[in-house]
């Protein structure tokens, strides 16, 4: 007896131009990508084909390689139930232009894994990390807690290696603590493995796009940031959370511009001035007090590098980077 499907030809088959456009496609525009980085692209153009028949043609074609065997069995911990509980901050340095080296600062949900802030910046520090965090708070509200890695604007750490001092705090830490965020130090690379495999995945496809799209430069890698890749990276890779809820709770506190910066004390001089960092900063007059003269003010330093003078709870002038007086704001501070 013979089975006579055997002799029969499925009508699932793929024609053989509809393959060689496939790999002809990958040749010409996408040489290097990943399986699963090229399928999405071929989703958005009109592709009807499934994952595994893409990857497993690209693979006949050997312009993609095999998997090797997965290693020993290991369990991950459990995201967070709820969106909000704990957010994620960590930042790569990474060639993601040729012949250009960015860090790039990415803030994170544990429970769904969507990305809330992605940025190029020359140099990861402080201004940095609050731009992140005030991105989050301004989409979706305050957070409970913050999970980081060591870094020296995060904490300050003692001895090389140890714990984390978490009585003396940084700018950063301050400004989390008047937010009143929980900050959470990770202790192993294994403790941030999630962080870790995301930035491989941005590694592999961030500069092949952006060489795509001929982007050169940092403003334009930004954009693209914002408008093309985040919203496609959320809409493959993010999670329902476990349980129904969020964590959020809305932001009515005031200005973030005072709370999300970095804070110096100094003391007024003589001529009614505020040294800071080579420049004069001049306060004007106002009819709650004569001068200033000799009192204990606080400069406030904002993400976009504006500065501020506080005294006590009353903001007394704002003024540009250069040190100029831009605006007068007598009422009190957030």
């Amino acid at each position: 007896m013979i089975d006579r499907r055997l002799e029969q030809v499925s009508h699932r088959k793929a024609p053989v131009d509809e393959v060689m456009a496939l790999t002809t496609s990958y040749r010409r525009r996408h040489l290097g990508w990943s399986a699963k980085h090229f399928y999405a692209w071929y989703r958005e153009d009109g592709g009807t084909r499934s994952y595994t028949w893409v990857k497993s043609r690209l693979q006949e074609e050997a312009l993609v390689p095999k998997a090797r065997a997965r290693g020993v069995h290991r369990k991950r911990r459990e995201r967070s139930p709820w969106p909000g509980l704990m957010i994620h901050q960590d930042g790569s340095r990474h060639e993601w232009i040729a012949g250009q080296q960015w860090d790039l600062i990415v803030t994170t949900d544990d429970a769904t894994n969507e990305h809330y802030s992605m940025v190029f910046v020359n140099e990861e520090g402080t201004m940095s990390s609050l731009r992140g965090v005030r991105e989050v708070i301004e989409s979706r509200g305050l957070f409970s807690s913050f999970y980081s890695d060591r870094g020296s604007h995060y904490w300050h750490t003692p001895e090389a290696g140890g714990k984390v001092d978490k009585q003396q705090l940084t700018q950063f830490g301050h400004a989390m603590k008047r937010l009143g965020i929980e900050m959470i130090a990770a202790y192993s690379p294994e403790a941030r493995g999630r962080s870790e495999r995301m930035f491989r995945t941005h590694q592999e496809r961030l500069p092949r796009e952006l060489a795509l799209a001929g982007i050169t430069d940092l403003a334009g890698a930004n954009r693209y940031l914002t408008e093309v890749y985040r919203p496609a990276f959320n809409a493959e890779f993010m999670q329902p959370a476990m349980e129904e809820g969020s964590a959020f709770v809305g932001w009515i506190g005031g200005a973030l511009d005072d709370i999300l910066c970095e804070r110096f004390e100094r003391i007024v001089g003589n001529d009614n001035g505020v040294a800071f960092e080579g420049m004069k900063l001049q306060i004007p007059a106002d009819h709650h007090r004569g001068h200033y003269v000799k009192a204990k003010v606080a400069v406030l330093r904002r993400t976009d590098h504006t500065l501020a003078i506080l005294h006590g709870p009353r903001k007394l002038a704002d003024y540009d980077q250069a040190g100029n007086i831009f605006s007068l704001n007598l009422k009190v501070a957030a």
